[in-house]
C-alpha cells in the first residue's frame, strides 16, 4: 500500500475514546481487505486515524458512508500523501485549499 489517509478530527467532535474507538471499528469494518486502518492517536486538540491504502480517494468514497451514519462527515478532513513523504494532500473536504498537517 502506498499511501497513508488521515481522517482528523478537531477539538471535541470526537467526544470520547470509546466513540472514536467505535468509528474506527466500524471503518475496519467497512473497508475490509481494501485498506489497512492502520491506529490512530489523540492530542493537542485533534483526534487522527490512520488509513494504509493503494487508492486514497477510493478509499475515502468507501468510508464515507460511515463518516456521514456516524455524524462526522462534516467534522472530518481527509488527506494523504506517499508513504515516506512529507506533503499531504487534501481530499474532504473537496476543493480545500487549506494545509494540513498533524499537530
Amino acid at each position: 500500500m502506498d499511501y497513508q489517509l488521515v481522517f482528523q478530527f478537531r477539538g471535541d467532535s470526537l467526544q470520547d475514546f470509546d466513540a472514536m474507538v467505535t468509528l474506527e471499528d466500524e471503518l475496519i469494518a467497512e473497508l475490509g481487505d481494501s485498506a489497512d486502518v492502520d491506529g490512530h492517536d489523540c492530542g493537542s486538540g485533534e483526534t487522527n486515524i490512520f488509513i494504509f491504502t493503494s487508492d486514497p480517494a477510493a478509499t475515502f468514497g468507501r468510508a464515507r458512508p460511515v463518516l456521514d451514519r456516524r455524524q462526522q462527515l462534516q467534522a472530518v478532513t481527509a488527506a494523504y500523501r506517499e508513504v515516506g513523504g512529507e506533503r499531504y494532500t487534501v481530499i474532504w473536504p473537496e476543493g480545500s485549499r487549506a494545509e494540513f498537517s498533524l499537530l
